[in-house]
């Protein structure tokens, strides 16, 4: 954990591109003055209540976390005190999560957000009722992701990925085993439990840990009415790890959350 991360500052996400602020660290220093751009100023002062003296967490979702205090509320400006930039796990933890009607998905990848989810990709599996529809749900899935980065102040916004069909997801299965990576889906006629596969996720991270290198899991998630059979058959056949949860069926939105804070437990990210 970085040393500059605060539980008690709210945390705003920074877009580089088009705000402006320096782009490279090396521009930055503690004393610098900055304006914050108006939709920032507008969320910190007037709905967080900001006041002079006031410290807030500024951050590019990439890794970047500048510490500052709030100096003049009415003009926007906040003067930075600290900064540094937060590695990317070593074992990173992905999201594909069915489209699911009522909201069900967008609440799943808001809370797989706040737990520490890296990466979310959506799917349009094969009982999926709600549909992808480009330029329209890719803006408000990533709404929800930028809005939970926020909420659970970190510095690193989990990418989106393009949405994929069950074709996609054998690709994806056969580029794990390729890697040494491990994809494991939830199903809840899955005859092994999580802790049947505990060991691998084990062996992972320990090779993680032991060579520096860079490897995922990725939890697969599928819609309200569940992921079909030849869907199952063919990311096992790919390669995937199948498994149920518990005894309890759990709803689209709270299986793939519940999947990742058991690995972020047994990966080391939570003490």
């Amino acid at each position: 954990m970085c040393s500059l991360v605060s539980m008690t500052e709210p945390l705003f996400l920074l877009d580089l591109d088009h705000d402006d602020v320096p782009v490279n660290s090396d521009e930055i220093h503690a004393g610098w003055i900055l304006t914050l751009p108006p939709h920032i100023r507008r969320h910190a002062v007037q709905a967080m209540r900001l006041k002079a003296g006031d410290a807030l967490t500024l951050s590019d979702g990439k890794g970047l976390r500048l510490r500052a205090t709030m100096v003049d509320p009415e003009q926007g400006t906040a003067e930075v005190v600290e900064f540094g930039r937060e590695p990317q796990p070593v074992v990173r933890l992905n999201l594909i999560q069915a489209l699911a009607k009522n909201g069900h998905d967008e609440q799943a990848i808001d809370m797989a957000t706040q737990i520490g989810v890296d990466t979310v990709i959506p799917w349009q599996a094969d009982r999926s009722i709600a549909k992808w529809k480009a330029g329209r749900t890719d803006r408000k899935w990533r709404q929800v992701l930028e809005a939970a980065t926020e909420q659970s102040r970190r510095c690193w916004t989990p990418e989106l990925g393009d949405c994929v069909s069950s074709k996609g997801i054998v690709a994806i299965c056969r580029r794990a085993c390729v890697h040494g990576e491990l994809v494991i889906v939830l199903h809840q006629d899955a005859t092994r439990s999580w802790h049947d596969i505990e060991e691998s996720i084990a062996a992972l991270s320990d090779r993680c840990l032991n060579d520096g290198r860079t490897r995922a899991i990725t939890v697969v998630v599928g819609p309200e009415g569940g992921i079909s059979e030849a869907e199952v058959d063919a990311f096992v056949g790919a390669g995937a790890e199948c498994c149920v949860l518990g005894t309890n069926i759990l709803r689209a939105s709270a299986a793939g959350p519940v999947a990742l804070a058991l690995l972020s437990r047994a990966v080391g990210r939570y003490a």
